[in-house]
């Protein structure tokens, strides 16, 4: 009986994943359902059951995942409790289990309305379970997409999670996801000697060209866990996926990353978030816009918005003030985009238009956060050309692409 117990899961699963398809695509207009990379359908690692399935069965699940969790609209936890799962716990990452928070926002624990299951927070103070929230645990099992960038803090989340299950001898499983910027590697490796936060725990550029099950095993191969201490972890892999495959996401990671392009401009415009501009928070072209109500000075600058609280940010920046600025939601003539590095010509072009009275760059230290390292505010001040600057990134990039072959599942 045992040995068929996951051919009879994958079929209910099937039969679930069926029974749901004809429902509509609440994000559809942003975001295509399947993706076809040479007429052959990427799978993430939710859909490859057999390979799963009986790794859980009899045990008690705790889930880490959020409203990307899905498969042809169907959530892991509903699909995993319609196949008589034991879940027990689900943990949420940033943004909570349902994605609508702002960034950095508190989010307290709850339980789930529809499925009654306790909901802990990973964000906040209780960024790490706690050995008493792991207590009644057996397995856990890690379904969150991301996007493939430094500052983006699920792959933190996966270090805390896999660091506590370490510690408290519990498997993981992490059902990989495409990263949709896996196709570059770019930026400057952080130093975490002076600048690991939650927005950056690990000798890594700003885009690092894995999936987060790859991520996962160079977490765990490079010692990166407290005390060198290694997880017990299983990676399901995506099915007819590479680095190069176009992958657009069927849901918003977050609720500030609403499409394709978005994403595609978040490791550029994220860096502007250690500045006083807006990058649309608060706006329907939320990372795909750009401005400040001083760029006026400017004729290039006729592109004007004015952010107003919405889901995701509700008190955004530059709240209730006309910017002035760029819209790049599509490519134009004035910043070419490349979408294989990170666009410092925008930084620094950018900077050269603002008014040298007014603050660019926040007094904290959130630039050499998101950076990575010291130089990069005294560089973009002092007028370093774009050349020199990757100049000085080379030979860490070179090195980290070296340790990341170790870790890849793909080609």
């Amino acid at each position: 009986m045992k040995a068929i117990l996951p051919l009879i899961f994958l079929m209910i699963f099937v039969f679930i994943c069926c029974t749901n398809s004809g429902k509509t695509n609440v994000n559809k207009s942003e975001f295509d359902v399947e993706v076809v990379n040479s007429d052959t359908l990427v799978y993430p690692g939710i859909y490859q059951t057999e390979l799963y399935l009986n790794l859980i069965s009899d045990l008690k699940i705790g889930v880490v995942t959020n409203q990307t969790g899905i498969v042809n609209n169907v959530h892991l936890v509903d699909t995993l409790i319609s196949l008589q799962m034991n879940v027990v716990k689900v943990f949420c990452p940033e943004h909570g289990f349902r994605g609508t928070a702002d960034a950095g926002q508190v989010i307290d624990s709850e339980t789930d309305d529809k499925t009654g299951l306790p909901l802990i927070s990973l964000y906040g103070k209780n960024k790490k379970p706690t050995p008493e929230q792991l207590a009644d645990i057996d397995i856990v099992v890690f379904d969150l997409q991301d996007v493939g960038v430094r500052f983006y803090t699920y792959i933190s989340t996966l270090h805390y999670v896999m660091e506590a299950c370490a510690e408290s001898n519990i498997p993981v499983i992490v059902l990989d996801r495409p990263n949709p910027n896996a196709h570059y590697i770019d930026g400057a490796i952080l130093d975490t000697a002076n600048y690991r936060s939650f927005i950056g725990m690990h000798p890594v550029p700003v885009v690092y060209g894995m999936t987060i099950g790859e991520y996962a095993q160079m977490i765990n191969g490079e010692k990166w866990l407290r005390n060198g201490i290694k997880c017990n972890l299983t990676v399901i892999p995506c099915k007819n996926y590479n680095h190069k495959s176009k992958y657009s996401l069927p849901v918003k990671p977050s609720p500030n990353l609403p499409n394709d392009r978005a994403i595609e401009l978040y490791p550029t415009l994220c860096i502007f978030e250690a500045t006083t501009l807006s990058v649309g928070r608060g706006t329907d072209k939320q990372f795909q816009i750009l401005g400040h109500p001083s760029l006026n000075v400017v004729d290039q600058a006729s592109f004007t918005f004015t952010p107003m609280p919405n889901d995701g940010a509700k008190d955004p920046v530059l709240k209730g003030q006309l910017c002035y600025g760029f819209d790049l939601s599509e490519n134009s003539s004035i910043f070419k985009w490349e979408n294989d590095k990170l666009n410092l010509s925008l930084i620094i072009q950018v900077y050269k238009l603002f008014p040298k009275n007014e603050v660019f760059f926040k007094k904290t230290n959130s630039i050499e956060l998101l950076s990575g390292y010291a130089d990069f505010r005294k560089q973009i001040e002092s007028g370093v050309s774009e050349e020199e600057i990757r100049n000085g990134w080379s030979e860490g990039l070179e090195k980290f692409k070296a340790i990341r072959l170790k870790y890849l599942i793909y080609e």
